[in-house]
């Protein structure tokens, strides 16, 4: 349709029209007045929207079609003209006032009223560093003026450096945005822009071993690898080679293994059982995840019957620096070291690993693959790792495996046994 001043006044309130060659661009007709809109689609969260541009006739066509055109690249650009003008709006508001609630304010909240209650602490710890190092002068911004423009200056920023810590800052900005929003700490015409931005885009890059890229690594040692690591394994340290080896021969998570206390080894039956309390495991926050129970057998069962023995009901994993245990990243650092590639205090002689390219996490892992290839049922192999089941099933099954465990580790630990004996 083509502008016509006479069809433009005869318009009934309701009515309105539209022009082909200006998509968006439409005159409607109120009770007492004709009003320019651009009508869109957001590229932002998809929604439809429209603004107004101005009225008829003190508005002229030609002057409308300036302003649509202005407003389709701002939309076209990636923009959404009618969310930017509510942040300019909020940070105008949030400039006036004396007590503007800060984003160093918001996520003090968030971390006080959420992630110290329902995290572990190490979770907690790390979240509260995030905060502390990575918001910058942000931090002393009003919430309301974060516009979405410095959100994804803030997360390109880092997802050039390191994009999984990127990935996590962006993941718990927009978790802490919803809980002030919930709160009723932000307006209701807040946007959580954290949650819009680079959706699906923040890509691990891998490892970098050597100044070379190697991609993302979900490393499984070869049985011929797990023989030869498990031979070389007593050049470590003690405590290092006896956490390794409870790595393949029960499948556990290093968290678990380091803070293994005398009090979870338990006999029933002939059989020598260790308890993972509820609280430390990774499903600590679901309801109705229980104690992880796992039996112990073959050298999995001598290290700990040992580290029994001489520690009592104490962590069986003592710290020599500090009270209470060695700490997961120890080991994983002990494991690089040992690396041939390492570049760490080169001018001391140590033995270097034979079998190479791989980490604590990769023995869980590798672990997980044997008892697939022994032909472990799917359900009975991730409860082995902790794991709770998904859906439905995990909903309704509430059998606990310890048989089944008892034949599947038993099965893994005379593997492990062969290949060792190779």
């Amino acid at each position: 349709m083509q502008f016509d001043a006479r069809t433009a006044k005869a318009l009934q309130p309701g009515q309105h029209m539209a022009f082909d060659d200006y998509p968006g661009l439409r005159l409607s007709a109120m009770a007492k007045v004709r009003t320019w809109f651009y009508r869109y689609r957001s590229t932002v969260d998809g929604r439809l929207r429209q603004v107004s541009i101005g009225h008829w006739p003190s508005m002229s066509f030609p002057v409308a079609i300036v302003a649509w055109e202005a407003l389709k690249n701002q939309r076209d650009s990636g923009n959404d003209p009618v969310l930017e003008a509510k942040a300019l709006i909020l940070k105008q508001e949030a400039a006036n006032s004396e007590n503007a609630y800060t984003v160093r304010v918001l996520c003090d909240e968030y971390l006080a009223g959420h992630v110290c209650r329902h995290r572990a602490k190490k979770g907690s710890t790390e979240i509260t560093r995030m905060f502390n190092t990575m918001l910058g002068d942000m931090a002393d911004l009003p919430s309301t003026a974060i516009t979405r423009s410095m959100a994804f200056d803030l997360i390109q920023k880092y997802a050039a450096i390191s994009p999984v810590q990127a990935g996590k800052l962006r993941c718990e900005l927009g978790a802490a945005w919803d809980y002030a929003m919930d709160a009723g700490r932000l307006p209701e015409a807040a946007v959580n822009w954290w949650r819009l931005i680079l959706r699906g885009k923040i890509r691990s890059k891998g490892k970098t071993i050597e100044g070379k890229n190697i991609g993302v690594v979900k490393r499984v040692l070869t049985e011929d690898e797990i023989g030869e690591l498990i031979a070389w394994l007593p050049n470590f340290a003690p405590i290092i080679t006896d956490v390794l080896m409870l790595y393949l021969w029960t499948g556990t998570r290093g968290s678990e293994i380091v803070g293994m206390s005398g009090t979870e080894i338990s006999e029933e039956g002939g059989q020598v059982w260790w308890t993972i309390p509820k609280i430390r495991t990774k499903n600590a926050r679901h309801e109705t995840a229980t104690d992880q129970r796992v039996p112990l057998f073959g050298r999995g069962l001598a290290v700990v019957l040992r580290r029994k023995k001489l520690y009592g009901d104490g962590f069986l994993f003592p710290s020599r620096h500090k009270v209470g245990h060695i700490e997961q990243k120890y080991v994983t650092e002990q494991v690089f070291y040992r690396q041939p590639y390492s570049q760490i205090r080169p001018e001391q002689v140590r033995p270097r690993l034979t079998v190479t390219h791989w980490a604590p996490h990769d023995l869980r892992r590798t672990s997980r693959t044997l008892l697939a290839k022994l032909g472990c049922p799917d359900s009975v192999g991730e409860t082995i790792l902790g794991h709770m089941l998904p859906g439905v099933v995990g909903t309704y099954n509430r059998h606990q495996y310890d048989d089944e465990k008892r034949l599947w580790l038993f099965n893994l630990s005379e593997h492990l046994e062969s290949l060792a004996n190779f």
